[in-house]
């Protein structure tokens, strides 16, 4: 009923972890599931026995010593398979195994027949007063020191009895106690095997849910089709298309600073020509002045004339040194410019780059209907899972599990109370025999206590005291019970010895170490007819391999049922829900986007024809060479303010007078000129120098730039035109995969949950390991063990406490008569 109902259980999981093998590349995004509700199972399948537990080990090795063989697999499987015997030898293997607990169980028997039978023969010796029956004693030399000795003795044999028993005692009261608290054991294994049930359909439930994360983030993507596959193309074709745009949006503005260039060369001409007219006029002016000046008749002084013969030598340094007049204009250059900006070729690159940005948006547009039809598919595989669930009749193989399972637990509650008084009867059983050992002890120790206390060793044999007397009386009551009850521990030392040793090198010690499972799984061992047993009734197929040991071991590690039971080699989910042949659908219906992208038009050819009237625009026929020769001179063949500054100085060397005052104002007239003409025509000058430096620069790369402006844009406008069929069908393909991609995530993250979390069978192995491993092993095997342990040496120490019981009390009693002192053995 239980294989059932996780077959049921499972059947939906199933679907996700058919035989699917990935046929994409997984997607770069990893989709978050979240966590398969689980709850956590109570009970702990591990028994710590405490202190107790170092008696356990103590008798564990003693079993060792008893029987070191390992376990007998071929000896078992022969007597499963009912074969045993048929093969000479097979019992001969058999009593070598079992020797140890032959030899052992053969002693305990003669000790149970001998010891009653000893002990019948020495009462009725005794009876005759032999064997220390007759109330004489025979004084020796050594006496005291005989009595210290077996006063000694018996006191260390009662002491190891006492140990015995005292293990028997906690060995019985252990098993009490954990039979008594097993009730709580047995009530977390069925609340764990409830939960189990219980929580299984929920987390079966949560996977196919999670399906809507697939889906939703499926449908994201879709619905992002634009930005992701758009954007996708358009970084293709970007490498290309960007540096070509980049490089026509470049050239459009080198057009305008030619053209901003052209008209400073075009001013900067202009107001060097009347600027210069104008100082020549000046200069002029200034040198007729100071001619005139010069030809004053201070002059004639014979301070003067020198001085006045070096200014007037220097006056034909003042006059200009540039002469533009004769460059040539740049009106025409100037011209063809302007008309090609009356074109605005930035605004025709700017088109392309909105044109060639408007890819997703395009994308988008051109695959709407496609998208809602995979938009309608994905709706379908969901719908398809929810009514497959919906078809599996897990609440009614739940809902009868369940009160099969409720049956059983309180059939269990019912019968535990007989179990316990059972158990009762076990305990007081125990506690008597104990008692029977206890009663014997305390002779024993009353003995010794009152014929040590009571001794005098002063007092003759038939004068010796009560209490001592008394306590040779206890020993021999000791002694006559030790004969009476031996025998009955002796028979419950071995019956509990074979049963409780067997048990636990047959059982125990093979469960731990999984030898059991591995005799379990030999084929054709529980049928004849079935290769593997577990599998031809789980899968009602034996030629699968299902081992005991292997489901075993998975539930102990809290692996699914799924895996654990190999349920997928009982149904065929294929048939009812195949990812695969959804995604194939899917991929059939992503395939089909056909993206046109022949309307993006990067420069038409307008723009085309407007950088090769640029090029051919004249720039390149400007006379640099002459413009540069004039702008590389001074604007004046000597500087003004030097020239000036020397005329002052000169003037100070003459004498005090009209001519030193006429000079110095001559020379303020050359500073002002200076300061009014000079300086805004070396001005003009070092704009014109830039200016025709740039057209020199790039009039000679105009014509290469334009060639690659122009066979860039063709070149990516070639391949949006001729490669976008292959680019979109790579970037499809692509984005196929990552929607593609999610599905497989979720079949690897079901396959993943159902092989480590739904349906955790982690109760069938606490199940398994509370009935074998704690309560068959550690509660009851160990504790008989460790009993029939304490019993036995109990048993086997009476014989040496027998003996010296006898001999000693001889020592304590009052006897009827007495001799003188005799060297002589002492006969009884």
């Amino acid at each position: 009923m239980a294989v059932e109902l996780c077959l049921l259980l499972l059947l939906v999981c199933g679907s996700t972890v058919s035989e699917v093998q990935p046929l994409h590349k997984p997607p770069p995004g990893t989709l978050d599931f979240g966590f398969v509700p689980a709850k956590t199972y109570e009970t702990n399948a591990y028994h710590e026995p405490g202190p107790i537990g170092i008696l356990f080990r103590l008798v564990h090795s003693f079993l060792y010593l008893v029987q070191p063989n390992s376990f007998p697999q071929d000896l078992i499987k022969k007597l499963t398979q009912q074969k045993f015997g048929n093969v000479q030898g097979d019992y001969q293997k058999a009593i070598y195994y079992e020797i140890g607990f032959i030899v052992s169980a053969a002693l305990g028997l003669l000790f149970v027949l001998l010891l009653p039978l000893v002990g019948l023969c020495f009462c009725m010796c005794r009876c005759c007063d032999n064997c220390g029956g007759e109330m004489h004693q025979r004084q020796k030399k050594n006496a005291d020191c005989r009595r210290g000795c077996f006063a000694t003795f018996l006191f260390v044999a009662s002491l190891i009895i006492s140990i015995g028993v005292l293990c028997a005692y906690a060995a019985n009261q252990h098993l009490t106690s954990q039979v008594r608290g097993a009730k709580n054991l047995v009530h977390s294994n069925f609340k764990d095997l409830r939960i189990f049930l219980n929580d299984t359909p929920g987390q079966i439930d949560y996977l196919v849910s999670q399906y809507n994360t697939t889906k939703n983030k499926a449908l994201s993507d879709l619905n992002n089709v634009g930005p992701l596959l758009g954007s996708r193309v358009q970084e293709r074709f970007a490498k290309e298309v960007r540096p070509a745009l980049d490089a026509a949006l470049t050239m459009a503005g080198a057009i305008r600073e030619t053209k901003e260039a052209l008209e400073n060369v075009s001013v900067s001409v202009e107001v060097l020509q009347e600027g210069t007219e104008r100082l020549h006029s000046n200069l002029t002016d200034v040198k007729i002045h100071l001619s005139n000046t010069l030809s004053d008749s201070a002059c004639s002084a014979a301070q003067a004339a020198s001085t006045c013969n070096i200014i007037r030598n220097s006056l034909n340094q003042l006059n200009i040194n540039a002469n533009f007049s004769g460059l040539p204009g740049v009106s025409e250059q100037l011209a063809k410019v302007n008309d090609i900006l009356k074109i605005d070729l930035s605004s025709l690159v700017q088109k392309g780059y909105a044109a060639f940005n408007d890819t997703p948006d395009l994308v988008l547009n051109q695959t709407r209907n496609i998208l809602s039809d995979i938009k309608n598919l994905l709706d379908l595989i969901g719908s398809n899972i929810t009514s497959f669930t919906q078809m599996l009749p897990v609440q009614k193989v739940l809902v009868d599990l369940t009160i099969y399972l409720t049956q059983s637990e309180a059939y269990v509650q019912d019968y535990f109370p007989l179990v316990e008084q059972y158990d009762f009867y076990r305990w007081l059983g125990c506690l008597i025999l104990c008692c029977m050992v206890i009663l014997i002890l305390v002779f024993y120790y009353l003995g010794l206590l009152c014929g040590t206390c009571g001794y005098d060793k002063h007092a003759s044999p038939t004068t010796r005291g009560c209490i001592s007397n008394t306590g040779g009386n206890f020993l021999m009551a000791g002694v006559g019970f030790s004969f009476l009850f031996s025998w009955v521990l002796m028979i419950t030392v071995v019956i509990t010895f074979v049963t409780g040793g067997n048990v636990e090198k047959l059982v125990c010690e093979p469960f731990e170490d999984r030898t059991l499972f591995k005799v379990l799984d030999t084929p054709y061992l529980l049928n004849r007819h079935w290769r593997n047993y577990l599998s031809a009734i789980v899968l009602k197929n034996p030629d699968i391999n299902l081992t005991f040991e292997e489901v075993y071991s998975d539930c102990k590690e809290n692996k699914g049922i799924y895996t654990t039971l190999h349920l997928e080699n009982l149904f065929n989910i294929n048939e009812f829900l195949n990812i695969s042949m959804y995604t194939e659908d899917v991929s059939l219906k992503i395939e089909h986007i056909n993206v046109n992208l022949s309307n993006i038009v990067l420069l038409d050819e307008i723009g085309k024809r407007n950088l090769l009237d640029f090029s051919s625009s004249g720039i390149d026929g400007i006379n640099f060479a002459a413009y540069l020769t004039e702008i590389n001179k001074s604007v004046t063949k000597v500087d003004l303010l030097s020239f000036a500054n020397d005329l002052e100085a000169r003037a100070d060397q003459l004498p005090k007078g009209a001519l030193e005052n006429a000079l110095k104002g001559h020379a303020n007239s050359i500073r002002m000129i200076h300061n009014q003409q000079v300086v805004p025509l070396e001005q003009a000058m070092s704009t014109l120098n830039q200016s025709i430096r740039l057209l020199q620069r790039t009039s000679s790369e105009f014509m290469v730039k334009v060639r690659n402006v122009i066979s860039a844009v063709d070149a990516a406008q070639f391949l949006i035109s001729n490669d976008a069929s292959l680019v979109i069908i790579q970037e499809t393909k692509k984005y196929m995969d990552m929607i593609i991609g999610y599905f497989e995530q979720y079949v690897e993250w079901v396959k993943e949950s159902i092989t480590m979390e739904v349906a955790a069978c982690k109760p069938i192995a606490n199940v398994i390991d509370t009935a074998v491993d704690i309560f068959l092993c550690s509660y009851v095997i160990d504790s008989v063990n460790t009993f029939w342990f304490g019993m036995g040496g109990c048993s086997i120490f009476l014989i040496p406490a027998i003996i010296c019981a006898v001999k000693l009390s001889k020592y304590y009693r009052r006897m009827d008569t007495e001799d003188v002192y005799d060297d002589s053995v002492e006969q009884w």
